[in-house]
């Protein structure tokens, strides 16, 4: 049985998350520090809870009945096993019984579409249109789905079946990815990061789809590397594994702030050849210094995150303006193309779902730069030994079909002379 505070205190953590700006897992951080009276137990019980509210919000207001935040705490846990005389007893003073009638009786497939799929309505419109109702139905209970906690192996310091030992040996057992030769997986959520395998830099987390798409990349020891939009480096680190430690990899971001958390990370991996840059922004002069020189751009493009809701569902209900958004990667894309020398490569990827920011962007991209031609991600992926058929020249990546984040890639080649 729930304590009356932590009906509260989930749906107090939930209203913070849903009008603020900041992402769930920091809100979540700073709602604990403030409320360091809460033991182990009953932070793991708020969490799961308010998780659980953001993935089904929209079925969880039908049950409610209304879009009261209590309510809909009320009705996950009714949903969840919870009995309404349970939460009676746990001071839930709303009206339990009728809820557990409403969702007794419920035929979710009568429900509208994005009801069904716990999607604003603007997303579901969007899935409905780029994969026809039947698979953006599966595509959208994938996404609801929470994600398993994939790891990438630092190759510079062990083979994957030696951190796999090591992981297994501390009581962390995973097994390997079908298509990264890097990847671990744990399906059970665990403090990985309280390992001594993961403090002697054997691993990062990082899901199999981001490792996928730093492979489209393909760098070569001691080539000049840019990641134009660097953020804590995920990519950065596997680039500069992939390297062998050696050549340049230059890290920029926008956000001086994110670099620093990469500081550590490189320490931890046992990487000296990446650079830090901060820049202003896109035209940067630090940026133009660098025009033509570079052998592989990746440009990880800020986007909507859509692919990335079985970890962040807060995402979906936040207001997202894609005309700004698609205009700031078509700037991103068009400044990061400049700095690929002839015969370099330009990568880039989002983790979004949308077309607009996908297909659109590459396609403006290439009507404006005949300099580019596209490769295919098929023969790429090839070469690397990984298990995996593209149906045409992009990388695109869906969990309910590889069990990976939403991805979206396209590697491009700048023409010689």
């Amino acid at each position: 049985m729930a304590k009356p505070i932590l009906l509260n205190s989930a749906a107090e953590l939930l209203e913070r998350i849903l009008s603020g700006k900041m992402p769930a897992d920091r809100q979540m951080e700073g709602y604990f520090r403030a409320h360091r009276d809460m033991g182990v137990r009953d932070r793991g019980f708020v969490a799961e809870t308010v998780y659980g509210c953001l993935r089904e919000k929209r079925l969880l207001e039908h049950i409610a009945g209304n879009a009261l935040l209590l309510d809909i705490v009320a009705a996950y846990l009714l949903t969840h096993g919870y009995s309404a005389r349970a939460l009676e007893e746990s001071g839930f003073r709303g009206d339990a019984r009728e809820m557990v009638e409403r969702a007794r009786t419920l035929e979710k497939s009568s429900l509208p579409f994005a009801i069904q799929t716990n999607m604003p309505d603007w997303l579901a419109e969007r899935l409905r249109a780029q994969f026809g109702d039947a698979e953006a139905l599966t595509l959208s209970l994938a996404l609801n789905q929470p994600a398993p906690v994939d790891l990438r192996v630092n190759t510079l310091k062990a083979k994957r079946e030696e951190a796999q030992a090591r992981l297994a040996g501390e009581g962390f057992p995973c097994t390997p990815t079908p298509y990264s030769a890097a990847g671990l997986r744990r399906n059970e959520r665990a403090s990985v990061f309280k390992t001594q395998c993961f403090k002697e830099g054997f691993f990062e987390v990082q899901d199999e789809g981001s490792q996928l798409v730093s492979l489209l990349l393909e760098p070569k020891r001691q080539e000049m590397v840019v990641d134009f939009c660097a953020g804590a480096g995920g990519k950065t680190l596997y680039i500069g594994a992939l390297m062998a430690n050696t050549g340049t990899v230059y890290a920029f971001d926008v956000l001086a702030k994110r670099l620093e958390k990469l500081k550590p990370r490189l320490r931890r991996a046992g990487l000296d050849n990446v650079r830090m840059v901060a820049i202003s922004h896109e035209r940067d002069a630090r940026v133009q210094r660098l025009k033509a020189k570079i052998d592989r751009v990746l440009v990880d493009a800020p986007c909507s995150g859509t692919g990335t809701l079985r970890r962040n569902p807060d995402i979906k209900w936040r207001e997202i303006d894609l005309p700004e958004l698609t205009d700031m990667q078509q700037r991103i894309l068009a400044a990061a193309g400049e700095l690929v020398k002839p015969g370099g490569r330009l990568v880039y990827a989002t983790c979004s779902l949308l077309r607009e920011e996908n297909e659109d962007v590459v396609e403006k991209f290439l009507s404006a730069h005949p300099e580019f031609n596209m490769l295919p991600a098929g023969e790429i992926l090839a070469r690397r030994h990984v298990p995996l058929t593209m149906n045409d020249a992009a990388l695109r990546l869906y969990p309910h079909r590889h069990h990976t984040d939403g991805f979206y890639a396209v590697a491009l080649e700048r023409k010689q002379g």
